[in-house]
Formats: structure tokens, sequence, C-alpha cells
């Protein structure tokens, strides 16, 4: 079920009741399937860029052959809307009444009220804002297109130039977020890893001076015994040589006293 769209800057026709659902008129459910085939082919070429839009054929000196030419190239423009409320089928059409110099002036006092009304930011994005002024600048090519179809069509193509133009930035803006949080997230990831490379590397630092501690406390043992040791050999040899001169010297006197009797004989 299709809902009736909301209010728009662009000026319609009055809405046309195509159908109803209790089954008056045959007619009117063949009407509904021509014109929804109608609408769907004049959305489709609207959708594509100006140069191939499938517009109403001109002579060699470049007027329209249709009757109904401002209607037919203002459908492709700008394709009727299309809603069922209630089991009613309606459809609108852009207006092909000409606008006076008082439509544009209640076309830019709409325009500030309804961006005050959305709160449409005044700078940066604003997908409202930019909604807001594609309908007042369709408004301004209906207008146009009025009084002079191939400025209109000028106009649409411009238009076109601009969508396809803001798209490829909008794509250009969204791989480039994507990009940033890829690279974010793998940043993140690296920040993680090195996190816990660093607290391994500092718990091994850690061990490592745990170790240099027990071993210079050692190396202090071992000196200490060592110089204990030597100092104990130290004495121990003092008192060898102690007790050597001690020796030598009473040897010396038994030896003198002995041989001093055999002297004097």
């Amino acid at each position: 079920m299709m809902i009736q769209p909301a209010a728009s800057l662009i000026k319609y026709d009055n809405p046309v009741l195509v159908s109803r659902s209790d089954g008056q008129g045959i007619s009117g459910i063949k009407n509904i399937q021509n014109l929804m085939k109608n609408n769907a082919i004049d959305k489709k070429f609207s959708n594509q860029p100006s140069g191939i839009k499938k517009l109403p054929p001109v002579d060699d000196k470049g007027r329209l052959k249709t009757p109904n030419q401002t209607e037919d190239v203002l459908n492709s423009i700008l394709p009727p809307r299309e809603w069922d409320e209630q089991g009613q089928y309606w459809i609108q059409r852009v207006s092909s009444t000409p606008a006076t110099r008082l439509d544009v002036i209640n076309l830019q006092e709409q325009l500030d009220h309804m961006l005050q009304k959305r709160q449409a930011r005044e700078t940066g994005i604003c997908p409202v804002r930019r909604d807001l002024y594609s309908q007042c600048f369709d408004e301004l090519i209906r207008q146009v297109t009025i009084n002079c179809q191939e400025r209109g069509l000028l106009l649409l193509r411009i238009r076109d130039e601009i969508r396809m133009s803001i798209a490829a930035y909008q794509t250009l803006y969204e791989s480039s977020v994507a990009f940033g949080m890829r690279k974010a997230l793998q940043e993140e990831q690296g920040k993680t890893d090195m996190e816990i490379k660093i607290k391994e590397l500092e718990e091994e630092k850690a061990q490592l001076e745990q170790q240099v501690t027990e071993l210079k406390a050692k190396c202090e043992m071992i000196e200490k015994h060592e110089a204990e040791q030597r100092a104990m050999e130290e004495r121990k040899h003092a008192e060898e040589i102690a007790f050597l001169k001690k020796t030598n010297v009473q040897l010396k006197t038994q030896l003198e006293g002995i041989l001093s009797p055999q002297k004097k004989s």
C-alpha cells in the first residue's frame, strides 16, 4: 500500500481519483495499470543521466511535435505522484500553470519556513537542507520549463550532473569513512598487541633484575667467604713461619751447645 506523499515545494495540480476498490468501472482499473506503467517508465528515465532521458521528439527547427508538449516535458522531468488511500487510488501531476513573481516570492518564503520547521542545519552536511533545496530547484525547473522547454531541459542536465557529483562525493566519503574505521581497528589491534608485548617485556625485565640481584648477593657471599678463607690461611701461614723460626732458633742453640765442649777439648 502506497502512502500519501508528504508536502513538497514543487507545485502540483489537485489530486485526481483514478479508481475505487468498490468495483465501479473496470476501465478505471485499466487506467491504473496504464498510468502505473507509464509512471514507472517516467521514473526510470528520470533517474538516468539527462543525456539519455526520453523526452518528446522535435522537428528540424527544434519545435516539439507532441500536442501537449509542456505536460510531456514536465512529466518526464518530474513524474506524477501516486498513492493509495483507503482503497482509493490517487494520482497527482505536476502543475503546468505559469509562475508569477508572487509565486517565486512565496516559494522563497516556503523554503525559509520549511528550513526552520524541519530544523535544518545552516552549515555542514544536512540531508534535510539538501532535500529542501533540491525540491526548490525542481520547482524552479518547472517554472522555467513552462516558459522555455529548452532552458528547462538544460537546467535538468545541470541538476542531474550535480546529483551525480554529490553521489560520487557521498560514495567517496563513505569509502573514506570505512577505510578510516578499518585503519582505526587495525591501530587498536596493534596497540593491544603492543601493550601485551610491553607487559611481557616488563615482566621479563623484572625477572632479569631479580636474577641480577640474586647473583650480586651470591657474589658478595663468595667474596666474603674467600676473604675469610684467605685471612685464615695467612694467619696459619704466619703461625707456621713463627713456629719454624722458633724451632730454628732452638736447633741453633742446641747445636751450639754441642759444638762448644768439643772445641775446648
